[in-house]
C-alpha cells in the first residue's frame, strides 16, 4: 500500500474477552481510540470488524500480535492468528490485514493512564481501545512517509 493509498486504518487489540478498536484519520497519520467490543466468538467478531471496516471506509486493519518476551508466538498469538484468518476471509477485497508486534502495548498504555491519575475503574474501561490506538499509531509511525522517501 503506497503512501497516497493509506486512507483510514483500523487498529485491533485482540484479547480473550474483548477487542479494543482504534481508527486513524483519513490521512492515516493519527490513531484515535474508537470502542471496545465484547468477544462473541471468532466468526461473530470478524463480522463486527467487517461492519466497522465498511462503516468507516477502512483500507487496512492492523492487528496486534501478542508475542512473548523473546519475540516468539505462544498460545495467545496462535489464538489471534485464528482470528486474523477469519478476518481476512470476511473482509472485502482490497482491505489489507497487517500483523503488528504488540508487545508491551498494554503496559505502556497502563503507565500513561496511571501517570495521568486515571482511576483504576476508568482505566479498565478504556485500556483496550487505548492499546489498540497505541498499536495502530506504532504501525502508522513506522511506515515511510513521502518526505523521507524523496
Amino acid at each position: 500500500m503506497s503512501e497516497e493509498e493509506v486512507g483510514r486504518c483500523l487498529g485491533l487489540d485482540v484479547g480473550a474477552k474483548t477487542i479494543g478498536v482504534a481508527l486513524s484519520d483519513a490521512l492515516g497519520m493519527a490513531a484515535h481510540p474508537l470502542e471496545v467490543i465484547a468477544r462473541a466468538g471468532t466468526d461473530a467478531d470478524a463480522l463486527t470488524i467487517r461492519a466497522l471496516v465498511l462503516q468507516h471506509d477502512v483500507r487496512a486493519v492492523v492487528v496486534g500480535l501478542p508475542l512473548d518476551l523473546k519475540g516468539k508466538e505462544g498460545h495467545r498469538a496462535r489464538r489471534v492468528r485464528v482470528f486474523i484468518d477469519a478476518l481476512r476471509a470476511g473482509l472485502p477485497s482490497g482491505v489489507e490485514v497487517v500483523v503488528w508486534d504488540e508487545r508491551f502495548s498494554t503496559v505502556a498504555v497502563e503507565r500513561v493512564l496511571v501517570d495521568a491519575n486515571v482511576s483504576r475503574q476508568r482505566r479498565k474501561q478504556v485500556i483496550d481501545k487505548q492499546a489498540a490506538a497505541y498499536i495502530l499509531q506504532g504501525w502508522l509511525d513506522h511506515r515511510p512517509t513521502k518526505a523521507t522517501d524523496q
